[in-house]
């Protein structure tokens, strides 16, 4: 029988299927009664859901990083899906496809493995391209690097996702150092090394999240133990490479208000930082649209991109229009203003009665 994934579940949707719990957590309406917030996952997206009946006991035989088997239907509350479970049953992990439930690149990591290599086949300094070589085919780092994701949560946070990130962020440094004129060895290699440790910082698996090592050291000092590491078996290798290649890898997060040690001083390591902004930015605007649970074409506020999604295609006219066909898209555009104007009024409705309810003590 075919599994109602999460990508395809429509609202009015009576739904009976296995999901992995992504989060759980116990609240309290206004009238005291326990309710459970709780948001599950499969391999298609996510979708966040309320279980009103016997609350608390579901949560207590139902953490994150379960399977369950849930009972109920597809709502819609404030333009979006929810999931209201009537009914949460704990599933053994043995009874479940794990692939039915992995968030996987949608590249083949072999392949962008092999495009890593010929970039770095394609330098021209001898010691950068032997470092590059040795981390790269390092058992350990290379099995690893396979499978990690790039973040917990919101850029490449799937399987093969740092492979993936770390292959843009490459090619992007091949294209555009030639584009600036700087020193290519460099950028390329802050692109494969910068966040190579997340190998070491996150874990692997269903539920991700921050090792030991990751909360206390972090992939920036560790990318540091790794160039030590590897350039001490390259005989000579220059002192300056060395030092050039640890500042690019402590200043690619750009400012100390990012968790960088330092701000970037040479224009490879300034690159090298914009390119793994816009890598990770559009990333996360990838994941944004593709998991978007809105009706019509906005997203949610998100959070740390501190704004509001515009998720559908860009018009395209390869053609001039007809007077028919210009006619018919303006009629179009303005009942998207219609639907605009309503849902504004049903915001400031919305805020009216939430400043109602604050009480405004007056200073003393």
């Amino acid at each position: 029988m075919k599994r109602a994934n999460i990508r395809d579940l429509k609202v009015k949707d009576e739904v009976e299927e296995v999901f992995l719990v992504k989060y759980s957590a116990l609240m309290s309406s206004r009238d005291g009664k326990k309710y459970l917030n709780i948001i599950f996952g499969d391999s298609t997206g996510q979708i966040e859901g309320r279980v009103w009946s016997k609350a608390e006991e579901v949560y207590k035989a139902c953490s994150k990083g379960d399977f369950a088997k849930v009972k109920g239907k597809i709502n819609s509350y404030q333009g979006r899906k929810q999931f209201i479970a009537n009914s949460v049953e704990k599933v053994d992990k043995s009874e479940v496809d794990l692939d039915d439930f992995v968030v996987k690149s949608k590249f083949d990591p072999e392949v962008m493995f092999n495009s890593l290599l010929k970039i770095v086949d394609s330098l021209d300094d001898f010691y950068i391209q032997s470092l590059l070589r040795n981390i790269l085919n390092d058992p350990e780092i290379s099995k690893r690097l396979k499978l990690w994701q790039a973040g917990k949560s919101i850029h490449h946070a799937y399987q093969s996702g740092l492979l993936e990130h770390i292959l843009s962020c490459t090619q992007l440094a091949v294209n555009l150092s030639s584009h600036y004129g700087v020193n290519k060895n460099f950028v390329v290699a802050g692109a494969i090394l910068h966040d190579i440790c997340k190998i070491y910082e996150l874990s692997n698996g269903l539920n991700v999240d921050y090792t030991e090592e990751g909360k206390l050291v972090g992939h920036l000092v560790k990318a540091l133990e790794v160039v030590d590491r590897f350039s001490y078996k390259i005989k000579n290798f220059p002192y300056n490479t060395k030092l050039h290649l640890k500042h690019i890898l402590l200043s690619h997060h750009g400012h100390y208000e990012f968790g960088s040690p330092k701000e970037p001083m040479t224009r490879e390591a300034y690159l090298l930082h914009l390119i793994d902004l816009m890598d990770s930015k559009m990333a996360s605007l990838e994941t944004i649209i593709l998991g978007d649970q809105n009706s019509g074409h906005w997203s949610n506020y998100i959070k740390h991109l501190d704004r509001i999604v515009f998720t559908a295609d860009l018009p395209h006219y390869p053609e001039e229009l007809s007077e028919k066909q210009a006619s018919e898209k303006r009629s179009l555009s303005q009942g998207v203003k219609s639907n605009k104007k309503n849902m504004n009024k049903d915001l400031k409705q919305n805020l009216g009665s939430l400043f109602e309810k604050i009480e405004i003590k007056p200073k003393k």
